[in-house]
């Protein structure tokens, strides 16, 4: 870790802001006033949970929006946090009465104190630096349960190691890429060697244009400052309110007229981009998921819990957007249809900053076409002989609203093409078919509920409780249902919302078996509320099965468990602040239509006789205990160049080793870099992607052969 940790989607906002206008620039306005008193009564009278803006209350929103503000101690000093102690327990009172100027002051204090510190950084880059990354110093990766420093000397050592840090980070960086480029040379098969010269040439000139590791952080933080003077009072009032509504849940947010805006853009599913969510965290962007059918996920190359750290347009340089704010890096990333984006990532699996790379994205328009249902039929070879399977991907649950509204007779939706894919697999004479719900980050509730009408005959589908502890019951209406044969419901820590809805009514009612990873755990419901300025994003109700149990944080538990591609700490409800708890409510009268866990013990065991003898499987088991085991040791890092790099080399050897070792059971080339493995199973008979899918077709032929009372051979 770098520079400028704090936490929470805003902590790129609260960088920007530093030498900029006086404090009587900085004072709320009447309409920011207004807008917090509305907020606060929002909060009261219209979120789900039971809320009180009291003393304990207050005392939770203060220490929150000091994490937005500095969640990695780092600026503010201990007196700093003893002057304005008195918000912890009058934060509820400024709230509700819109008096402002108190926590506006904290901020203008945070502000302050990172001015000085970017003024330090920059004097220290003029005095050259002198770093020899020798010695024993390490560096603490997460200092949020840290004390405050108490004088200047603390945070003096402290942003000493940081800037070392930074510098290393850079110098590592450069040598890794200048030993992969001198590799590839070697290995290259070059025409001639006048060519191989004309190239040395021509790397020659690159490398003398390359900006020196001062010259790089100076236009780092001296871009800091530039963005960070534009600071308004605005900036001031979203950080601010932004910090409140996450005390109460992390999916009530504020949301200011541009940030609105954007909103309604992404809505309507017509922006230009790569079609990625991304997210604050800490003083990275992360990727939070990726958008079916979307650029990004067509390409391949960014995945989930992956850090951005550098944007470059075409062929101009690559901009460090460590530290910048959430939106800024968004704008940079959109772009017109068919323009090219680089990226420069660290992968989510990556345990160490220095292992960065560069990819490049198209930009394009995600479009509903690109999110439809698709079928396939997949192959399995058994003793008997082979057997057909049906697979239906369904990447989200979509209905094309303005159609739909108009009365058209074809307007499109999830229902409908699924109904047309059962069609054609029927067709195909399939013994069975799996629904592939990997990904699929839920959309229109009506969906979900009319989806599972192809497989029931009608019946409830979802509890929705309010503030009030009403509950309403969502349901399939329509008699009679399109498929009734042996079903699977495949599903991962992706899958969420509506997808929840969907897997966990299967499960309930017996209709078939879901297997997979643990869904994501996004079981609430928000509404948009106008104010003032901009909007309330606001949680106001809560989803539960037919049998009671909610789907808020626990998500779906699969009845057969596939490890993960995801790190469940990373990405998931459960790894939100303040999210929601899990609970119940009474469970509805519904038709049980079968049991299919009574098979429960066989199928696993056989699941488990096929991952054991299966590389990819293999492999994901290891991995995800290998991660949590890196994870849990990596607590800081050290500032020895030679013992970073050899740190870094150890941890990727054990990731490369389980890599190269599942592609030698696949009978393929073994890989030289850990960094370089993604991307690589495109070519391959067998792809990770591919492995739990025919796993879940493997356990849907078990479970009809089950049903139907077929025994199996001992050898088999």
């Amino acid at each position: 870790m770098s520079l400028f940790a704090t936490l929470g989607r805003t902590a790129a906002l609260a960088m920007l802001l530093v030498a900029g206008p006086a404090l009587a620039d900085l004072a709320p306005s009447d309409a920011q006033r207004q807008t917090a008193e509305e907020i606060a009564d929002s909060l009261l009278h219209g979120h789900y949970s039971d809320i009180d803006l009291d003393d304990d209350w207050s005392k939770r929103a203060f220490q929150h929006y000091l994490d937005v503000l500095d969640g990695q101690r780092a600026y503010l000093l201990r007196s700093d946090i003893d002057d304005f102690q008195d918000l912890s327990t009058r934060l509820d009172e400024a709230v509700l009465d819109g008096e402002l100027a108190r926590p506006f002051a904290l901020y203008e204090r945070y502000q302050t104190r990172v001015e000085d510190r970017l003024e330090w950084l920059l004097a220290r880059l003029d005095e050259g630096l002198d770093f020899t990354f020798d010695g024993d110093q390490r560096m603490i990766l997460d200092r949020s349960d840290m004390p405050w420093p108490t004088d200047e000397a603390q945070l003096d050592a402290l942003w000493t190691k940081r800037l070392k840090n930074a510098a290393l980070e850079l110098a590592i960086n450069r040598q890794d890429a200048e030993e992969r480029k001198a590799n590839a040379e070697e290995n290259e098969d070059s025409a001639s060697t006048e060519a191989d010269s004309s190239s040395s040439r021509d790397d020659d000139t690159v490398d003398e244009k390359e900006k020196t590791i001062e010259e790089t952080l100076r236009e780092r933080y001296e871009g800091q400052l530039n963005r960070i003077r534009q600071i308004n009072a605005e900036d001031v009032f979203d950080l601010l309110m932004t910090a409140v509504t996450g005390t109460i849940d992390p999916h009530t947010n504020y949301m200011s007229p541009r940030e609105s805006e954007d909103f309604d853009i992404q809505m309507k599913l017509s922006l230009e981009g790569i079609g990625a969510l991304l997210q604050a965290d800490g003083e990275y962007v992360k990727v939070s998921s990726l958008v079916p059918g979307g650029p990004a996920e067509k390409a391949g190359v960014l995945e989930p819990a992956d850090r951005i750290i550098g944007v470059g347009q075409e062929d101009e340089e690559i901009v460090n957007v460590v530290g910048m704010r959430l939106d800024e890096v968004v704008d940079m990333i959109r772009g017109p249809k068919g323009s090219v984006v680089r990226l420069e990532i660290v992968p989510g699996q990556a345990m160490d900053m220095t292992r960065s790379k560069v990819v490049e994205i198209t930009r394009d328009t995600v479009k509903l076409e690109d999110q439809a249902a698709q079928s396939e039929v997949v192959e399995i070879q058994r003793d008997d002989g082979k057997h057909r399977v049906g697979v239906i991907k369904v990447p989200a649950f979509y209905v094309d609203f303005d159609a739909w509204q108009a009365g058209a007779d074809d307007y499109r939706s999830t229902t409908r093409d699924v109904a047309k894919e059962i069609e054609k697999l029927r067709k195909e004479n399939v013994e069975g078919i799996v629904l592939d719900l990997r990904n699929n980050g839920g959309g229109a509730l009506q969906e979900a509920n009319s989806m599972l009408g192809l497989f029931i005959d009608r019946g409830p589908t979802v509890q929705v409780r309010d503030a009030r502890g009403r509950i309403n019951l969502y349901g399939d209406t329509d008699s009679g249902s399109l498929y009734d044969g042996p079903l699977v419901v495949l599903v991962n820590r992706l899958s969420a919302s509506a997808s929840e809805i969907f897997a966990g009514a299967i499960q309930d009612y017996g209709r078939g078996l879901v297997v997979g990873s643990n869904t994501f755990g996004k079981g609430t419901v928000q509404t948009l509320n106008d104010l003032d300025l901009g909007q309330i994003k606001l949680t106001r109700a809560k989803f539960y099965r037919i049998s009671g149990d909610s789907t808020q944080n626990r998500g779906v538990v699969p009845d057969i468990q596939f490890p993960s591609l995801v790190d469940p700490e990373s990405i998931g409800e459960s790894s939100l602040d303040n999210a929601l708890g899990w609970d119940s409510v009474r469970k509805v009268q519904y038709r049980q239509y079968g049991d299919p866990r009574r098979y429960l013990d066989i199928l696993r065991e056989r699941h488990r006789q096929r991952a054991d003898d299966h590389p990819n499987f293999h492999y994901l088991e290891r991995r995800a205990t290998l991660a949590e085991r890196l994870r849990e040791q990596h607590t800081s890092v050290s500032l020895n160049r030679e013992q970073r790099r050899q740190e870094t080399q150890a941890r990727e050897n054990e990731q490369l080793a389980l890599e190269n070792e599942r592609r030698e059971a696949l009978g393929l080339e073994p890989l030289d870099n850990w960094i370089d493995s993604r991307g690589q199973d495109e070519e391959e008979p067998q792809p990770l992607e591919r492995a739990p899918l025919t796993e879940a077709a493997e356990i849907l032929l078990d479970f009809s052969r089950l049903e139907s009372g077929i025994q199996f051979a001992e050898h088999e």
